[in-house]
């Protein structure tokens, strides 16, 4: 027995306008799918999120490319397909295995929807069911208050993508018409109304039925200020006078200027708004480095959320593992954390059979983590793999932010461990960067194999700086165990430090606040 694929319409964007049917249907699904531009966020997650139930498990389907180029052999249509055909082997995955997929799509699914194309590349092997949603056009028509169509006229729907002579041409001999993709077109959009004769009784709606909608005459709007999730609505010439304003029930802030669009997805009415410039995403047969940041969820990026979402396998320290949500499309890698060149091969050997590999880290994996360890045995045994890095928010950046701006001047990191570098020589690094006057962020600062370590290193930085040296301790930060301390260089007791801690020296411009909380100063004396 297969799983069960739904193709779930959520509506326009009024979380009241989700249908019972929709929502039942979200609540009891083994899998949610939604899509994003590279940013990661989604209208339609965000929409589906009440219904949403521990433990379900969630497919990110990251569109490659949107608005901007593409250097695809096949083009950016090439990109898509393959987008396309990859996400939906991801799902079959799941309906393989007998899980219910549910995959959501603002608007109707059938309506310049992104589910249609999983269900084109699915619904003949699986059993299916698409559920109808109230479309942007009917809410809009609802925001406007003015009907569409009457009797036996006929309601043209447009995309915003045609050349501006068949657009206008459409117009000309239209009853009443929407015109959707609106952003970039927007400016030949509206010179197709006016080529048409129709601009003076033509409306713009924008974020229909949601807090953050806009209405106004097409021939107000300025262009630099509509997103993707918008329309424009010719209204039948039967149903009301021109731009005689009707009583719009619209919030008094919806004629303001809109905020930034959430979601952007090319060819649907899904989208809203331009992408973030990223880069681009695995592709079959690589290796992706992913930092998840020192520890709390909100400090792993929406692009490291993406590229693990679209792995085949991760693989990293057990406990780093741990923290990525389970997903039983996914096959989880997990081993010691003595063995990064192990590790490392690993996964290249698996990125060579045409695996998508994601290798995770704390914090940054370019930061005494895995990106170093992954490229060093790439250039030696796998040049043929592809290998990517994605940064992560750092433990020094996360200790910093804790207690104020003590790294808001120059400062350096370095790590206490000699597992690759003898102790001496970090002694000598040490007492080097605070004669220069420099804050030191100190990574593994002590381990039950390394007891002493961090009493040498001390003793090191007292040759050099006054006990008074501002110092700051922080432990488990973004975790469950979080605590942050301040102290001097003379009282720190590196008997209350472990390899949970970052242990931050500070510079003689280091200072602490009344309130207790430390910075730098940004302008060095002299």
């Amino acid at each position: 027995m297969t799983g069960r694929l739904y193709g779930v319409g959520l509506g326009p964007g009024d979380p009241e306008l989700v249908t019972v049917k929709a929502a039942r249907l979200i609540c009891a699904a083994d899998v949610v799918a939604f899509h994003s531009a590279r940013h990661g966020r989604s209208v339609a997650r965000g929409l589906a999120e009440p219904y949403l139930r521990a433990g379900q498990v969630e497919e990110l389907l990251v569109y490659p490319v949107t608005t901007e180029t593409t250097d695809h052999p096949g083009g950016y249509q090439g990109a898509i397909d393959e987008f396309y055909e990859a996400a939906a082997a991801r799902l079959a995955a799941h309906l393989d295995a007998g899980r219910d997929v549910v995959v959501l799509a603002e608007g109707d699914p059938f309506f310049y929807g992104s589910y249609m194309h999983m269900h084109k590349r699915l619904a003949h092997r699986y059993p299916t069911e698409v559920v109808p949603g109230v479309t942007s056009v009917s809410g809009a028509s609802a925001v406007l208050g003015r009907p569409l169509v009457e009797r036996d006229e006929v309601l043209t729907v447009l995309p915003g993508t045609l050349p501006t002579e068949e657009l206008a041409a459409w117009l000309e001999t239209a009853d009443s018409a929407a015109v959707m993709k609106l952003g970039r077109t927007f400016p030949a959009v509206r010179d197709a109304f006016a080529v048409a004769g129709v601009l003076d009784r033509a409306w713009y709606v924008e974020r229909a039925t949601t807090d953050r909608e806009r209405v106004l005459p097409l021939a107000d709007v300025d262009p630099d200020s509509v997103p993707y999730f918008s329309l424009a609505l010719l209204p039948s010439e039967l149903t009301g006078p021109g731009n005689d304003a009707p009583d719009l029930a619209v919030p008094a802030a919806a004629h303001g200027e809109a905020r930034e669009p959430l979601h952007h997805a090319p060819g649907a009415e899904d989208g809203a708004g331009a992408p973030l410039p990223q880069g681009p995403g695995a592709a079959p047969g690589s290796v992706t480095v992913v930092g998840l940041g020192p520890g709390a969820r909100w400090w792993t990026t929406p692009e490291a959320v993406a590229a693990l979402a679209e792995a085949d396998d991760l693989v990293g320290y057990g406990p780093y593992l741990d923290r990525v949500a389970a997903n039983p499309r996914q096959v989880k890698h997990p081993s010691d954390n003595r063995v990064e060149a192990e590790r490392a091969a690993a996964a290249l050997a698996m990125a060579r059979t045409g695996r998508r590999v994601a290798v995770v880290s704390s914090g940054d994996p370019g930061v005494f983590a895995m990106a170093a360890a992954v490229l060093e045995v790439a250039a030696a045994d796998f040049p043929d793999v592809p290998v990517r890095v994605l940064p992560g928010i750092t433990a020094a950046q996360a200790v910093a932010s804790r207690i104020g701006a003590p790294l808001g001047h120059d400062f350096c990191i370095l790590s206490l461990s000699d597992v690759l570098k003898p102790f001496d020589v970090v002694l000598d690094r040490l007492r080097h960067a605070a004669q220069a006057d420099l804050v030191i962020a100190i990574y593994n600062p002590r381990s039950k194999a390394r007891p002493q370590q961090l009493f040498d290193a001390r003793e090191a930085l007292l040759e050099v700086r006054s006990a008074d040296t501002v110092v700051v301790v922080g432990r488990d930060v973004g975790g469950p165990e979080e605590s942050v301390t301040v102290t001097t260089l003379g009282d720190l007791d590196p008997g209350t430090v472990d390899m949970r801690c970052l242990v931050m020296i500070g510079s003689t411009q280091t200072r602490v606040t009344p309130s207790g909380q430390v910075y730098t100063s940004r302008t060095y004396p002299g």
